[in-house]
Order: C-alpha cells, then structure tokens, then sequence
C-alpha cells in the first residue's frame, strides 16, 4: 500500500470513528476560504491537506486529475509547464488554496462568464460520503456521464455532501497574446459596449467595471487581440495580469478599505442598478457585483431577488447573520434530501451553508 493509499484510508478511518463516535467533522484543507459560509457547528478537524499530488495530466487531452489537497499554485505551474491552466480561475486569497477546496466552494474568477465555471469544467470526483464509502463519480473524459451529475452536486456544496479525495478537470491553453484596455464609460453603456464587442467575436475574456473605469481583458491569437484592441480603442492597462488576478483574490483596495460589509450578489446578464447605498465594482459584466453597503441583509436579498438574482454575505456583518440568499420552499427540500442521501448522519460541515444542511 502506497503513502497516498495510507492517507486515503486515514480519512476514510477518521470518517468511520466520526460516525462510531456521534461525533461532526470540519473538512479543512489550505484554510484559504474558511471565512466564506456560515462558522461550522462543533465538530473535529478533518485535514485533507496532506492529500496532495497530481495523479494523472494529459496535456493533449486537456485533462487533469490530483488529489484534494494539491494547492493550486502546484497545479498552475504544472499546466504552465505544458502552456495550458484552470480557465475557471480559481481564487486564492491567501496563497494557501487547494484544488478540493476551490471545487468544494464553486467559486469562479473573471473569465468565468466565457470559459466556464468549476461546475462547468469539473469530470469527475472521488468523494467519501456520510456511510464511509469512498467512491468514484464521473471520468476524466467529458463524454463519460456516469455520475457526472454527483461531480456538479458536490461542487459548491462546501463539504456538507462528503469529503472530496480527488478531482478531475477540463483545462484548456493559455492564450497567446493577452491584453487590458481601460476605457471610460457609465455603466449602462460600458455593458451593452462589451456584448456587442462579443457578438461582433472579439475575443473578450474579462469585463470589469467601477468607478466610471471600463476595464476589458482581450486574450487569444495576436492577430484577434491586435484587431480587436484597434477596433475597441482606449488605452492599454499597465500590469494588466496583475491587476486581474488582484481582482480575483481580492486585494484591490475596493476589497480591503474599510470593515463595512462585502456582498456578493449574482444577476441575470444587463439587469437594472441594484438601487443600494454603498460602493460597488462590477464583474462578469455586471453579472457579477460586488457591494460594500450598510443596508441591511432583508434589503440587499429583496432588491437581488426583484431583479431575479441571489446576495451571498461575503465577509463581514453580524455573526448571527444568514450568509446565503434564504432559498425558495421547494428548492430548500431538495437540499435537505440530497444531505440526507449522501450524509444521513449529519456529521461533514454541519451549518456551514444553512442551519441543519
């Protein structure tokens, strides 16, 4: 039996004890996003950190599989390597981050709104459920269904399904040329300006907006960015890449100035102003907008949901306040169903998304 194998079977002994014992497991691995959510109820530490190692890549396949803990930094400069990387852009706020933890928490940086999200791109999972079984759900391919379902389901779910061992995801090449151009606009017109530059096949793979700065990150072929920038006009961004990736991991001064309350609110593609007091930056192309506001949690949830969207209290506010947008009876009852199936006992991150899921 390999080191892996031992450690694999730690975590499956550990999930075995938990349950012989009554007792809850926190899932932990880098610790870079264990701010986001509800605080756990009291439970055991389970660490999946030491889990790490990429099994298997296939830089002509465009697949790559690792174990849970691998931290995302190993995994960039393995595709790096090969001229290819994650397109969903998994954040990493402290440098700390792990490939099971970005899955588990299903967050997507800038590029998201053109390659896809870690649902989107995830193949397949190796999870230990709330029985011990430690199973596999999906492939490495994107035509193998079998269980495809599960990989999605558990994306997200902040590891209140199961414990994740081991992913499998789509990559895709680096561009070759990449560019930022930085425009003024409002935000009405800065909006409409890059779907039409996207309709017209520019090749768009970041818009965001704030302060009446438009900022828009061209990559692909030098040709098409060459083309398109001459077509778009404005003046190139210096540290363009940079500046992205602080967007990202949160370090630009909108996200670090200041302890008033950050929420995260998704919408549907050119909804209308939010109407909330309080500071704001613009991403995904308005489909994504980051709020710093005062406003209490019943306002921000009332106003996202009038406009057919969801507000996630990100960081900051009263303990005691719900940090995800309260969900519909229906949609409610399935979760607490797809808890009960894969974790009867309750015992993977109790609380962590809503109280009693």
């Amino acid at each position: 039996m390999t080191r892996t194998q031992d450690m694999s079977q730690e975590l499956v002994d550990q999930v075995h004890q938990a349950l012989d014992n009554g007792t809850a497991l926190e899932i932990r691995g880098g610790g870079s996003k264990r701010f986001y959510g509800r605080p756990v109820d009291a439970a055991a530490a389970l660490d999946v950190g030491s889990h790490v190692g990429i099994v298997n890549y296939e830089p002509t396949e465009l697949v790559l599989t690792a174990r849970a803990g691998t931290p995302l930094g190993e995994i960039d400069r393995a595709l790096a390597a090969e001229g290819q990387m994650m397109p969903f852009e998994p954040p990493d706020y402290t440098g700390s981050a792990t490939l099971g933890g970005a899955f588990a928490a299903g967050l997507s940086g800038p590029r998201r709104p053109w390659a896809g999200s870690a649902r989107d791109l995830i193949l397949g999972v190796r999870l230990i459920n709330g029985q011990g079984a430690h199973q596999r759900y999906g492939g490495e391919v994107m035509k193998n269904v079998a269980g495809y379902d599960v990989s999605r389901v558990v994306t997200g779910a902040l590891g209140t399904l199961g414990v994740i061992t081991e992913v499998s995801m789509k990559v895709l090449p680096l561009p070759e040329a990449e560019l930022t151009l930085e425009l003024e606009y409002d935000r009405t017109a800065a909006v409409l300006a890059v779907e039409n530059w996207y309709r017209d096949g520019f090749p768009v793979t970041g818009s965001a907006f704030h302060n009446g700065c438009l900022r828009v990150r061209l990559a692909g072929s030098a040709s098409a960015v060459e083309a398109a920038s001459r077509a778009i006009g404005g003046t190139e961004a210096s540290g363009g890449s940079d500046w992205w990736r602080d967007l990202n991991n949160q370090k630009l001064e909108f996200f670090t100035d200041g302890d008033t309350p950050l929420w995260r609110i998704a919408l549907p593609p050119a909804a209308t102003n939010l109407d909330l007091a309080g500071e704001r930056l613009f991403d995904w192309n308005g489909q994504l907008r980051w709020l710093r506001s005062s406003e209490s949690p019943s306002t921000v949830r009332e106003r996202a949901q009038a406009l057919g969207g969801h507000a996630t209290l990100f960081r900051g506010g009263n303990p005691t306040d719900d940090v995800f947008h309260p969900l519909a009876p229906a949609v409610h009852t399935l979760n607490k169903r797809l808890k009960q199936a894969f974790d009867p006992k309750g015992i993977f991150n109790p609380g962590r998304i809503y109280a009693g899921i």
